[in-house]
């Protein structure tokens, strides 16, 4: 999902149509990220989710991001 990405462009688009949202809102409501993502990446979505953790590495220990990720994960 980098920037430019025809895919990350779909994503945000589905998240304003769906839930009024983008992508930072998304923090406070993993639900949305999640759904978007299984429907736009299908079965790369996990590795979509690897890539996230990778970039945000450092913070996935605190308490509010892990519990981010499990939503996710789910």
């Amino acid at each position: 999902m980098r920037k430019g990405d025809t895919s990350r462009h779909l994503v945000q688009a589905r998240l304003a149509s769906l839930y009024d949202c983008d992508l930072m809102d998304c923090y406070e409501h993993p639900e949305y990220l999640r759904t978007v993502l299984k429907d736009v990446y299908k079965e790369d979505y996990k590795s979509i989710i690897h890539e996230i953790k990778l970039l945000l590495d450092e913070l996935v220990n605190y308490k509010d991001i892990a519990e981010f990720f499990k939503i996710m994960e789910s």
